[in-house]
């Protein structure tokens, strides 16, 4: 890692393999089961390049088509709209998001026809109305990078 890097992981408050270890383990038992990670794809490259002391990385790739790949045993979900690691940022999320999160949507797509504004065309427009919010928040933790 670069020592920008290396200095964000150490103001962790510890090595990153054991800080995410931490991690895991400030959730419940109930709640690890059927939990992942979740992260952007800069702060996945990051981690995918951390080892133990053994040698060993924490990250492993999914091996069979439709697994996905794992981090300490654990899946890992790419989302873009997470943090990068830097001061103050919460890069990693790491929880049962279908304990802590609840997706609502309606059932009814509307559905408005449109005949006019582009004559002799008929334009459909079609919305769905869908929300969500935390329900549960002991059950999705984040690591906090520390200034």
């Amino acid at each position: 890692m670069s020592e920008d890097r290396e200095r964000l992981w150490s103001q962790v408050g510890g090595a990153p393999d054991t800080r995410l270890i931490d991690l895991i383990h400030t959730l419940k038992a109930g709640h690890r089961q059927g939990a992942s990670f979740v992260m952007n794809s800069a702060t996945l490259a990051e981690i995918r390049k951390l080892k133990t002391s053994e040698g060993a990385f924490l990250w492993q790739p999914g091996l069979v088509e439709g697994q996905p790949d794992r981090l300490l045993g654990y899946p890992v979900v790419e989302a873009e709209d997470m943090p990068d690691i830097a001061t103050g940022a919460c890069p990693v999320a790491f929880g049962n998001f279908r304990h802590g999160y609840l997706i609502a949507e309606r059932s009814a797509t509307q559905i408005l026809r449109d005949p006019f504004t582009n004559k002799p065309f008929v334009h459909f427009y079609a919305t769905k109305r869908v929300g969500g919010q935390v329900m549960d928040s002991n059950a999705i933790k984040l690591l906090k990078i520390e200034a």
